[in-house]
This record gives C-alpha cells, sequence and structure tokens, in this order.
C-alpha cells in the first residue's frame, strides 16, 4: 500500500506543471476574492457571513472536486487507452489496493489544498477553524474525496477515449458548482432543493459549518455524500475497465 501510495505521489509531482496548477488554481481564486471582499462586514446575501468566511470553505471544496473527481476520472481514462491499466492488471497488486493508493493520494493533495486555502484566508483576516471543530472538518473532507473519487472512477467507466475526457468531466462539474452556490449564494428554494439532493452542495455546506459558523458535524448532507459515494462505487465496480475499448 505504501508503495502505491509514493508511486501515486511521485507521479503527480514529477509533472510539475499538472501539480503547480493544481495548487495554483484555487490558490489564485481566493486570492482574487481575498482582495475584492477583505474589510467587508456580515451580510445577509452570505448568510451571515462575511463574504470571504463563505468562499474560504466552499472554494476549498472546489479544490477538492478538482483533485478526487475532475483529475482523476481524467488521469484514469488516460492510463487505460495508454495501456497503463491493462499492465497493472496484469501484477499481483490487487485492484482495491490500486484503487486505496488512488484516494490516499487525493487525500494528501487534497489536504495541502485546503491547508493552502486556509492560509490565504488567514492572509485576509479569515479566523482559522478552532480545535473543536478540526475532526468534522477531517471527516467531512475525507468522506467527501472518497466520494468523489468513487464518482471520479465512475465517470471514468463511462468515458470512451481520453481526448473526450476534459469535456466529459466539466460539463457534468460546472453546472453543479454553480447551482450548488460555490461562486455565489443561491438563494432559490427550487434550486437549492435539487442542488441539496445532488453531492456539490451537501459538500459545501458540511464545510461551512464547522469552518465558518462553529458548528460539528452535518450528518444529514455527510450522509448525502456517502449515498453518492456508494453510487459511484457501485457503477465503478460493475462498468469499469481496464482494457482500452477497440477503435
Amino acid at each position: 500500500m505504501w508503495h502505491q501510495i509514493r508511486y501515486e505521489q511521485l507521479s503527480f509531482w514529477r509533472n510539475p506543471q499538472s501539480a503547480f496548477f493544481t495548487f495554483v488554481f484555487p490558490v489564485v481564486i481566493i486570492t482574487i476574492f481575498g482582495a475584492m471582499f477583505a474589510g467587508g462586514d456580515e451580510d445577509s446575501y452570505f448568510y451571515g457571513l462575511s463574504a470571504l468566511e463563505y468562499y474560504v470553505p466552499t472554494i476549498a471544496a472546489v479544490s477538492v472536486l478538482g483533485s478526487c473527481y475532475s483529475q482523476l476520472a481524467i488521469v484514469l481514462a488516460m492510463r487505460r487507452q495508454n495501456g497503463i491499466l491493462k499492465r497493472v492488471r496484469a501484477t499481483p497488486l490487487p485492484a482495491w489496493m490500486y484503487f486505496l493508493g488512488l484516494l490516499a493520494h487525493c487525500v494528501v493533495v487534497s489536504v495541502v489544498d485546503v491547508a493552502l486555502i486556509v492560509g490565504v484566508g488567514g492572509l485576509f483576516g479569515v479566523p482559522f477553524p478552532s480545535p473543536a471543530q478540526l475532526p468534522a472538518i477531517a471527516v467531512t473532507l475525507v468522506l467527501g474525496a472518497a466520494a468523489f473519487c468513487a464518482l471520479g472512477v465512475a465517470v471514468a467507466s463511462l468515458i470512451r477515449n481520453s481526448e473526450a475526457a476534459p469535456s466529459v468531466v466539466q460539463v457534468i462539474l460546472f453546472p453543479l458548482v454553480f447551482i450548488s452556490g460555490t461562486y455565489f449564494p443561491i438563494h432559490s428554494g427550487v434550486l437549492n432543493r435539487i442542488s441539496g439532493a445532488l453531492p456539490v452542495r451537501p459538500f459545501n455546506e458540511a464545510l461551512l459549518g464547522p469552518f465558518a459558523q462553529h458548528t460539528g458535524f452535518d450528518w444529514r448532507n455527510l450522509g448525502v455524500l456517502l449515498a453518492w459515494g456508494a453510487v459511484g462505487a457501485m457503477v465503478a465496480v460493475r462498468r469499469f475497465r481496464w482494457d482500452p475499448r477497440p477503435e
């Protein structure tokens, strides 16, 4: 297991351009928002929070989505088409250990990303979470990472070729991110009910509570995440292919 995690980390960091933009994109976004909203007071538009108190957890959620869903689905589609997955399957490495190594790698990248975002937010005056909130944040991040990894593998199993992977991944992700209140709060009751049954908004709210509202575990939203993770895992188990599809 340690060897597999180390392999995933080495392959990630030896692609410096990909690693650089994985961390830079969310940091740039939170920096821009920090410059725009620094010094702002509480606003009812942001549910009684300052703009930055709202954006730090939601941008942290986006960084987890990028690491555990988008990149994972694209990487698996590329590895399958290049024949890497076929060769991995022929080794003694169990399939469950291969995917557990991917999950651990995604969690490590997500933790680094979230730490950078929280650090930048702190530079703009956003208070750090108290120690009492850290267990809820840790459980939410791990469960969210696991759920979105499962969904990433499920989507990768439906992608026909690596060239189509970025388009397929983003056409699913972008609408969910926007209707889930990631970049601006949604005050439509209908949209909130719809997005509340989908995975992104529950993840946002499960992080928003302990990060900004000093609450504990959000069991309802964590349950939604767990359900979507189970759905993704079932689709992945039934549909995932190790061999490239014939042209």
